[in-house]
């Protein structure tokens, strides 16, 4: 069976930037699974594991276009400590919603002095090039509802 659109995929991953460093990671015994075919990964990932098979394992390497996107300047920034009234505390690593042309946006802090706020909307690998060492590790049809609720379901039924 190979992947397509509405299966269940479960794949083992090691996720590098460009000098090596590992990013994330998950192994044959906990794969990371996700429904095929309803943009539950970056574009990039996605298109590389279409039509592949149980036990392909392969590497890839996506642009920024292809994972997390370009960085974009406008998206970050400084903002009055007065914009965040009612919280206590603002903390270097908090995340907020933010209104942005186009609509909300979850913004993470980066830096808090007396009087601004330093936010930044951009995925934290938001122009990196990402490598992935990949293996397939299971392939199944998806099930009628996880058809409908648009994700894979783990053992036992719905998530």
């Amino acid at each position: 069976m190979s992947i397509t659109k509405n299966r269940v995929v479960g794949f083992a991953y090691t996720l590098t930037d460009d000098d090596g460093a590992v990013i994330d990671s998950a192994d044959v015994q906990s794969p990371l699974v996700y429904l095929h075919g309803h943009s539950q990964l970056i574009a990039g990932m996605e298109n590389a594991l279409g039509g592949r098979e149980v036990g392909d394992q392969f590497s890839i390497v996506l642009p920024p276009e292809e994972a997390y996107g370009v960085y974009d300047e406008n998206l970050a920034g400084a903002v009055p400590v007065s914009a965040f009234q009612g919280v206590d505390a603002v903390e270097v690593g908090m995340q907020f919603q933010m209104e942005f042309p186009g609509g909300l946006k979850v913004v993470t802090v980066s830096a808090v002095d007396d009087q601004h706020v330093t936010v930044d909307g951009n995925h934290p690998l938001a122009g990196d090039t990402l490598h992935f060492d990949i293996e397939v590790v299971s392939i199944r049809a998806a099930t009628q509802d996880e058809i409908e609720h648009r994700h894979a379901h783990g053992p036992g039924g719905h998530q």
